[in-house]
């Protein structure tokens, strides 16, 4: 009877140890998949309310994400044993602080040469609004995240960061850089004496479109079947059975997504035709400022071809008139040669043919002093008349004493 009461006692401690380690594995996977479904509920609405506000200290949805990505860096951290043997407690900017040195251009070093942050806890805060401002927040989650002997160091079995929710966290982090960020480093959200806290209540209220409802679902599908190394697998429930109502509201948004669809394409088919359009109309442009373009160069090269044809007759017209030129000069030097006495009859006429020459147009009026001049007999008596002969002029006439009247 002893041994059967001894028994039974060991087994009934053997099934309650079983239990406990059985219901402690179930708390920690619900915990990992309520503090991820919250965080990709958070990163949503941040990306919501980015297009119609700033997001900064002052955003409550800001201030939740923050409490959220706190306490899943936070989740299963290890403490810090002293030389003591006493385990002090341990801030996530510790592991951030030593995992993230990989990360080029880190604020590493600006974090922890800052003056109004001293607390391990408030420098962590203050990393989170830096990454985010620099969108460089889900690089630094993955470079942490592949040092994984480093993050094995700092947190225990069953955290967040050592399962396989931490691959959805970077990615769900990706989509924060599109937003930008506008925080102050010196407010009350870097106060590191009191722990964040999440608030559930506008998840619980969520409200989704029609159009984001079914990856959602497929989301939680999938974070549902996923489950980290020290989780057991566990019972999802009786199937759950869809009324008419239910059937009704599923047809609804299928038909308002063919609705949706269907507008779609019919903008897409106007845009396009459009397009289609315009880019008719500019290769007609095209075409017609190639013609002009050819045109032109035509053109230009007729009057290339003018130009050199004229430039080739001036050059022969100056060839012309400089063997003219040579030639009166040797006429006229072979003249003087000859009668010293006909010089300026020489001159003269070498000034006709250069006006000839020239292209000048003969005159009768040029011809006649010409003549007159190249004569002997009219230059000797212009010559004799005015070194001899003076014309009388009337005043001398009237001025003489012959001529005075009485």
């Amino acid at each position: 009877m002893a041994s059967r009461s001894l028994g039974g006692l060991s087994g009934g401690r053997g099934g309650s140890s079983g239990g406990k380690k059985s219901l402690s594995a179930r708390n920690a996977a619900v915990e990992r998949r309520n503090l991820i479904t919250v965080c990709r509920f958070s990163v949503k609405t941040l990306i919501d309310r980015s297009c119609f506000e700033t997001i900064d200290d002052s955003s409550p949805g800001f201030n939740n994400f923050a409490a959220i990505l706190e306490q899943i860096l936070s989740h299963r951290l290890k403490g810090q044993v002293t030389w003591f043997g006493y385990e002090s407690p341990r801030s996530f900017w510790d592991y951030i602080r030593v995992a993230c040195r990989k990360v080029s251009q880190n604020c590493i070093c600006s974090i922890e040469n800052m003056e109004n942050v001293s607390s391990s806890r408030a420098k962590g805060r203050a990393w989170i609004r830096v990454a985010l401002m620099e969108k460089h927040l889900s690089e630094y989650i993955s470079t942490a995240l592949r040092d994984f002997k480093t993050t094995r160091r700092f947190y225990e079995d069953g955290a967040i960061v050592l399962g396989e929710e931490a691959n959805m966290l970077a990615g769900m982090l990706l989509g924060l850089n599109a937003i930008d960020f506008s925080f102050c480093l010196k407010g009350e959200g870097l106060d590191g004496n009191f722990p964040a806290v999440i608030d559930y209540t506008p998840y619980l209220k969520f409200t989704q479109s029609s159009d984001s409802i079914s990856s959602d679902e497929e989301e939680l599908r999938t974070l549902g079947s996923s489950s980290s190394e020290s989780s057991t697998p566990e019972s999802v429930g009786p199937p759950f059975i869809m009324d008419e109502n239910s059937w009704f509201n599923k047809c609804k948004r299928v038909k308002q997504k063919y609705q949706l669809t269907l507008e779609q394409k019919g903008y897409l088919e106007e845009l396009l035709r459009l397009r289609e359009n315009q880019l008719s109309e500019s290769v007609s442009q095209n075409k017609i400022l190639l013609q002009r373009i050819e045109d032109s160069d035509l053109a230009h090269k007729l009057e290339k071809e003018q130009l050199e044809y004229i430039i080739v007759e001036l050059q022969d017209q100056l060839r012309s008139y400089q063997s003219l030129d040579q030639l009166s000069a040797e006429v006229s030097l072979s003249q003087t040669s000859l009668d010293p006495g006909q010089s300026q009859e020489e001159d003269v006429k070498q000034d006709t043919l250069n006006l000839i020459s020239k292209g000048k147009e003969d005159t009768p009026s040029l011809l006649g002093l010409c003549g007159s001049l190249t004569s002997v007999a009219s230059y000797k008596s212009l010559t004799s008349l005015k070194s001899n002969d003076y014309l009388a002029s009337p005043i001398t006439d009237m001025t003489s004493p012959g001529l005075t009247p009485s």
